[in-house]
């Protein structure tokens, strides 16, 4: 198993499906394909979204089509060997804690320890009113479900009696060897200090340096606060990997348009500032497996050259 977080390094993962596109569904075939080379290349991590319906959203108001994150991490833990599948981010106020331990511990099993849990709140009123959910009290939702969750998904017999007692004396699957990692993705409507508490890492968004630095600041001020250690601080990015290895990069809406050499010189930032693990988004123009040769082949080595 390939470690997502390494202590003093900056890992890299993709978003999957890499190609995705709001007016199909992914090609299945080829996504198993990428995902065997991102994992030949020494990328840590292949992540999915939870999309329960398809309510437009963003700056172009499209609408997004994907399988269901746990089935599709299923299919890219089978098709690859050591690289880390995750979930960025499961909604958890619009499903049972239940069904997501029994889904979290499964997926961990079958793919030999390599997953990890991200969850957020959600933020699209459409699906809180089809699942019957309460919009306005998600943060409090979120709280209660992920205690069970935390629960299911410890090894620990004194952890997991929370989880005995909500079920009335029945486990959901036998204890993991191995605490699962669960990360909050996005704020969840929680304050930093009980992310800090509470998750093994945070994961947010693509910000401008300046700005990024001051969140990474937060997070290990909360850390200090809370007494807890070092905790991994996660960031996506959108990116559009130019052709030219020397073109300069050019900020887009959560990411950048950037050549190799330019991008390399980000992430040695990122990585000084405080960045565990960065998540590419890529977007469309190349094709993905081209970029993704580049990023494993000319980027990635020397990133571990430079460690």
């Amino acid at each position: 198993m390939r470690p997502v977080f390494q202590p003093g390094r900056l890992t890299v993962g993709l978003m999957t499906p890499v190609d995705a596109s709001p007016d199909r569904m992914a090609d299945v075939d080829e996504a198993l394909a990428l995902a065997a080379l991102a994992d030949r290349l020494g990328f840590a991590a292949l992540w999915t979204r939870d999309v329960p319906l398809m309510v437009p959203q963003g700056s172009d108001n499209t609408a997004s089509a994907l399988d269901d994150p746990f089935l599709w991490l299923g299919a890219l833990a089978g098709a690859t060997r050591e690289i880390a599948v995750g979930t960025a981010a499961i909604v958890l106020p619009l499903r049972h804690p239940l069904h997501v331990a029994k889904a979290a511990l499964s997926l961990d099993r079958l793919s030999g320890g390599r997953f990890v849990l991200g969850m957020g709140s959600g933020d699209r009123p459409a699906e809180f009113a089809a699942f019957g959910e309460d919009l306005d009290h998600r943060a409090e939702t979120f709280r209660s479900r992920w205690a069970v969750v935390r629960a299911a998904l410890s090894p620990d017999a004194g952890d997991r009696a929370a989880v005995i007692e909500a079920t009335g004396g029945f486990p959901v699957l036998p204890a993991p060897s191995r605490r699962i990692p669960m990360i909050v993705v996005g704020s969840a409507r929680q304050s930093l200090q009980w992310t800090a508490t509470h998750a093994d890492a945070w994961a947010t968004y693509h910000r401008e340096e300046a700005r990024q630095e001051g969140r990474i600041e937060l997070w290990q001020r909360a850390l200090e606060q809370k007494g807890v250690g070092a905790k991994p601080f996660v960031q996506s990015v959108q990116l559009e990997l130019l052709a030219d290895p020397a073109a300069a990069s050019e900020p887009l809406e959560l990411g950048l348009r950037t050549g190799r050499r330019a991008l390399i010189a980000y992430l040695r930032r990122l990585q000084a500032m405080g960045v565990a693990h960065v998540l590419f988004n890529l977007g469309r123009g190349r094709s993905a497996r081209e970029v993704i040769e580049e990023l494993g082949e000319d980027v990635l080595t020397r990133l571990a050259d430079n460690d």
